[in-house]
């Protein structure tokens, strides 16, 4: 059985050992077209495979330190019938429902980051992640479904997210939550050797 919990801060350690790897095979080509939905038009090319881990850039324990997080909410998936696994060194908690296999942050009202535009309306979706052995099962829309209705009832009224476009199986995922893609953005990450030939994706979902 599966268990979705929105969690505090003390469960930071164990949602950072959930993995983030991105296994890319493909990646995409957006262009403005005047007849696709949104404006962009996607075209599938392939690439090189490799593996990219998200998990290097995002940290639950990380954010904490950077922002104040008390508008931001987050939830871990636990399989209770999995091997049950302990708390890690420093958590109060002796012992955990069950394996963490899946997480989701949401980030609102928040001074200093700029994916919010300063507007109070707004959420960001910003993180999601699952393990490898639990995709393609719904967990990755369990998640984001919890999430949309923590916004909702929080009274934000539209969702943003960001992806890039080389990680086909989220533009996929979001397209099929009803978002819809607004900003392609080239040289967003220039300053990053590891990034700067990745395009930035801007997605939106009205809530």
């Amino acid at each position: 059985m599966i268990q979705i919990k929105q969690v505090d801060e003390t469960y930071f350690p164990i949602y950072d050992t959930i993995p983030m790897l991105v296994h890319i095979k493909s990646e995409y080509t957006v262009e403005p077209s005047n007849e696709a939905e949104g404006g962009f038009s996607f075209t599938l090319r392939d690439v090189i495979p490799y593996t990219k881990d998200l998990g290097g850039y995002e940290k639950a324990c990380e954010n904490e330190k950077r922002f104040d997080i008390s508008n931001w909410a987050f939830f871990i998936a636990f399989d209770a019938d999995g091997n049950p696994c302990d708390a890690v060194q420093g958590d109060s908690r002796s012992h955990l429902p069950g394996t963490p296999i899946g997480a989701i942050t949401m980030a609102a009202q928040t001074q200093g980051v700029d994916m919010l535009d300063g507007r109070s309306d707004l959420a960001v979706l910003w993180d999601l992640r699952v393990r490898e052995e639990y995709r393609q099962l719904g967990l990755g829309t369990r998640l984001f479904t919890a999430a949309v209705q923590w916004a909702r009832q929080e009274g934000y009224k539209q969702l943003k997210i960001e992806c890039q476009n080389n990680n086909v199986a989220a533009c996929r995922f979001y397209q099929r939550q009803g978002a819809i893609l607004k900003e392609v953005n080239k040289g967003a990450y220039a300053d990053d050797p590891a990034l700067k030939d990745e395009v930035q994706l801007i997605w939106y979902l009205d809530l």
